[in-house]
């Protein structure tokens, strides 16, 4: 029997979310809620599976892993992309590797959310209330601020919408962005220096990449204004995590609300969490029903169509799948 496992499933809700009994008499699916860092463990737990369902950078798949899992065929990761899988040890083991699509609007919510939030002390007033207290912040509306967004494609374009109906002054900076591409998108186009230094906002939607790992240093945190806040739904090495905490810290930026971070999940004593200027969330921005009844549906229609010998949308170069 073909052995499906589904990795990550934190909130055990893998298998209520697509109709796995389409594969009935052809495969077996597990669901595995613990994460499991470590290699060892990891290709001890995974060594029956044939296939094996990522959900997105939760784990990771580096080429040692595949040495050591000689039945693995398929493996299927939420979207169409995913840094934390070694794909070209993925082909060098044979092992076809799928993606899917997702619900592309939950990201970019969240980080509006974190930011009414951060200008709104939400979560501070929230605590007081509970506590017995009552008005205990003023706060500041976004109307006439300034949101600088590092990344305007999909994601990015969605936060500079928000930012317009807000009334907020858009800045955008990307690598390859250029004035008329920011424009249309109803942005203006500055430098990352002066985005930093004249935004109240600062949002990043970047992809994770050579080019964009530690983006964010002491240098460029710097740049930001005092009363600055800074929001980071897109992955956690973008920014220096300890070059952000000290910042923090000291109050030479306002605050701060991240939902991803450089180890995932934070671990329990991480500094990060004893500051009272940040919004922590648990890597949340895509963990919404409708993105997850697309992303686990696609994994059911992949894992259908390797069986059938065929391959739907995918991340690396193999020759058909036969079963006998």
């Amino acid at each position: 029997m073909f052995r499906v496992a589904l990795l990550d499933d934190y909130q055990d809700v893998a298998l209520k979310m697509a109709d796995w009994t389409r594969l009935a008499g052809r495969a077996q699916v597990d669901a595995i809620h613990d994460h499991i860092p470590d290699v060892d463990r990891l290709a001890e737990r995974l060594r029956p599976y044939d296939a094996v369902m990522m959900v997105r950078e939760r784990t990771k798949f580096p080429r040692p892993l595949f040495a050591r899992l000689p039945n693995l065929k398929l493996l299927v990761t939420a979207a169409m992309w995913n840094v934390a899988i070694d794909l070209d040890a993925a082909t060098e083991h044979g092992v076809q590797v799928t993606g899917t699509g997702d619900w592309s609007f939950a990201t970019a919510e969240l980080a509006l959310g974190l930011m009414i939030a951060l200008s709104r002390n939400i979560t501070m007033e929230d605590r007081a209330m509970r506590s017995g207290g009552w008005q205990t912040t003023l706060g500041a509306g976004l109307h006439g601020k300034t949101l600088g967004i590092l990344g305007l494609g999909s994601l990015g374009g969605q936060m500079a919408r928000f930012g317009q109906v807000l009334g907020m002054e858009v800045l955008a900076w990307s690598q390859n962005l250029t004035p008329e591409k920011a424009a249309a998108a109803g942005a203006r186009h500055v430098s990352k220096d002066e985005l930093l230094a004249r935004s109240d906002f600062v949002s990043i939607h970047l992809k994770l990449s050579d080019r964009t790992r530690g983006l964010l240093g002491p240098r460029e945190l710097d740049l930001m204004k005092p009363g600055a806040y800074l929001i980071n739904t897109s992955r956690g090495p973008i920014v220096d995590e300890e070059a952000l905490f000290r910042h923090l810290r000291d109050r030479r930026i306002a605050g701060a609300g991240i939902d991803v971070y450089g180890v995932e999940p934070l671990p329990a004593d991480h500094p990060l969490r004893r500051l009272e200027n940040v919004i922590l969330l648990p890597h949340v921005g895509y963990v919404v029903e409708q993105n997850y009844r697309v992303v686990y549906g696609e994994t059911l229609e992949d894992i259908e169509a390797f069986l059938d010998g065929r391959v739907l949308r995918p991340l690396n170069a193999l020759p058909a799948p036969r079963f006998p």
